[in-house]
């Protein structure tokens, strides 16, 4: 299982320091193609929570076997692509497979451990999420620079015809004996939600934003997202309840834990983009410098926990999320002139805050939570958290046309990069915006769990 997430993992983290090639092949901007990162992650957003329904009803080892397959046939024709729409349709039918293998997954996991080795399967589960980082940036930049970008489809191959066959021999095959009827209406109203939201952003973030078209992708976005939470409240059998939110802290995690998780979804797509783009280096040495985040993400996993019991969780989060702010107005200071130790410290920190983060928010989402809302909740949560993810490449990408208008308005068109560079003052705005909500979390919220003293 811990495979097969290091292989979705690792897939989604590779393709950055890649975009560059793969727009020249394709005959668009590096930054028009944030396009196949979003359409895989929305894709993901959209079937997430389907997914447990699906596990239920047809049983977990053939969903995640299937799921696996659909993954790796997909990648094959990603690697096959020749231009920009077929590469988003197979992004696409790869996020259908990605949607399905981790919830699926993970569930599987759940039902079968025994209670007193539940910490040790999920420590098991995470570190793909953290390992698959670090590889990702250089190992794609080491494919793009001395083979070609296609190969990073094609590495999915082997590794995933090896987790197929461990699949059918070892996952077994759970599923309700009676599962609760499909909520339709509920999941189409989502998935136009999303799409329509997502695909008014990609528009905006266009050079040239279509007229009537955005606004109408908005308007019907926030219609369909207003029925939808209309119908989880009253519906008998909801595909999302919606309980969960009257609790503060996760309420807190789900509306300013997830900008918080746009923001700091942007960073590894802008960075790329701002050392290959605007200061000419090659895949492969810019793949080394984005990886100074992700290890500072690992570097300091250990920490985290003594950090939530010294400070509590209302503390570390204004705080380290202030630290978070500054790390990423920090990036819009680099230039070509820079020297690289300086860019790596400045990386490093950045990423050893952002996980500080991201283990503060993902940990104070559950602690307040009844079990007996704890499945709902964590559908709700894994949806909005992948969401804000799609959501944080887009708004790197808004951000880079702001950039522009910025720079030409002000004439800082010589500065290298510069457009780059202030898209990180933008998504350092959202991330403030983020934390601030913090401030409305109880001086002793998560206390059952970081067992902080009042």
């Amino acid at each position: 299982m811990a495979g097969a997430f290091f292989m979705e993992f690792l897939d989604g983290t590779v393709i950055a320091t890649a975009l560059p090639d793969m727009a020249k092949d394709f005959g668009v901007t590096a930054v028009d193609l944030n396009i196949g990162i979003s359409a895989y992650l929305i894709t993901l957003a959209v079937l997430i929570p389907a997914s447990g329904w699906i596990a239920d009803r047809f049983g977990a080892r053939k969903i995640f076997t299937l799921a696996l397959a659909i993954f790796t046939l997909a990648s094959v024709f990603c690697g096959l692509s020749t231009n920009v729409d077929i590469f988003v349709a197979m992004r696409i039918l790869q996020g259908i497979g990605g949607a399905l293998m981790v919830p699926v997954g993970r569930l599987a996991v759940l039902r079968t451990t025994p209670k007193h080795q539940l910490i040790k399967a999920i420590a098991t589960l995470t570190w793909p999420a953290l390992v698959a980082p670090i590889i990702g940036p250089p190992l794609g930049g080491f494919i793009t620079s001395y083979a070609s970008w296609h190969w990073i489809f094609f590495i999915n191959v082997p590794l995933g015809l090896i987790a197929m066959a461990l699949s059918l021999r070892i996952i077994p095959n759970i599923r309700e004996d009676e599962p609760r009827p499909f909520d339709l209406p509920g999941f189409l109203a989502t998935s136009i939600a999303m799409i329509s939201l997502v695909t008014a952003m990609e528009f905006l973030g266009d050079r040239q934003p279509l007229s009537w078209q955005t606004p109408a992708l908005l308007v019907l976005g926030l219609g369909s997202m207003l029925f939808s939470l209309r119908h989880f409240r009253h519906a008998a059998w909801p595909m999302v309840r919606l309980d969960a939110l009257q609790i503060p802290t996760f309420k807190v995690t789900m509306y300013g834990g997830s900008l918080f998780r746009a923001s700091i979804s942007a960073v590894p797509f802008l960075l790329p983009l701002l050392f290959q783009v605007g200061f000419g280096m090659d895949p492969f040495h810019s793949g080394l410098l984005v990886l100074a985040v992700f290890v500072g993400n690992l570097t300091i996993k250990p920490a985290t926990t003594p950090l939530i019991r010294w400070l509590g969780f209302r503390r570390l989060l204004l705080i380290n999320g202030a630290l978070n702010v500054f790390s990423l107005l920090a990036c819009a200071f680099l230039t070509p002139q820079t020297p690289v130790w300086l860019i790596f410290v400045i990386l490093y920190l950045g990423g050893v805050f952002r996980s500080i983060q991201f283990t503060g928010v993902s940990t104070l989402a559950f602690a307040d939570v009844p079990s007996a809302q704890m499945s709902y909740a964590n559908t709700l949560f894994s949806t909005a958290s992948q969401l804000a993810v799609g959501l944080g490449i887009t708004l790197g990408a808004i951000g880079i046309r702001i950039g522009e208008k910025f720079s030409e308005w002000f004439n800082l068109t010589s500065l290298p990069g510069i457009s780059f560079r202030l898209s990180f003052i933008f998504i350092a705005l959202i991330c403030l915006v983020g934390m601030i909500d913090s401030l409305h979390l109880a001086k002793d919220a998560g206390s059952s769990v970081s067992n902080k003293k009042k």
